[in-house]
């Protein structure tokens, strides 16, 4: 009966092993692309002249979850794309480029909707903090070299819309 019993042990604990050993099948997540969602436009205008520059498409950054994802994990935005961050309230905020993939221009606005400051051509995933220098209530995020592109200016006046 002890032999009996010790066979089913030893079948038991090598089914066990066998078992555990075996490779089982991998969960799979499969990634969905974030894409852009339209939800307004932005609109930047030469400081004297109150000429027309450029306008924007953007997608909102309002609560706190949008605020600290940004554009990360997204492949790419185009041209007339953006994303704007709005603030409660003016003080220095600083932004970096964990898990973004793309570089950008960070274009820091006052809460007279003026141009305060720039970071341009930020370095893809890049951690280091990329400060406003100066109190700021919006911030608007374009593909690298747009700002350059559009000649855009510290003084230069913004305006926007929600869909």
């Amino acid at each position: 009966m002890m032999n009996i019993f010790r066979a089913f042990l030893i079948l038991g604990l090598a089914s066990i092993l066998f078992n555990s050993c075996k490779e089982r099948p991998k969960n799979i997540i499969k990634k969905v692309p974030i894409v852009f969602t339209k939800e307004g436009e932005l609109s930047i205008y030469k400081q004297k002249e109150d000429t027309l520059i450029t306008t924007f498409d953007i997608e909102f950054a309002e609560n706190a979850y949008e605020t600290e994802t940004g554009l990360m994990y997204r492949k790419n935005m185009k041209d007339n794309q953006g994303m704007f961050f709005i603030f409660p309230d003016e003080q220095l905020h600083s932004f970096y480029m964990k898990n973004t993939e793309f570089s950008l221009d960070i274009i820091y606005i006052d809460s007279n909707l003026k141009i305060a400051s720039f970071q341009k051509n930020t370095e893809p995933y890049n951690e280091m903090g990329l400060s406003s220098q100066v109190p700021v209530q919006y911030v608007l995020e374009i593909k690298a070299g747009l700002a350059d592109k559009w000649l855009l200016k510290v003084g230069d006046k913004i305006r926007y819309t929600k869909n």
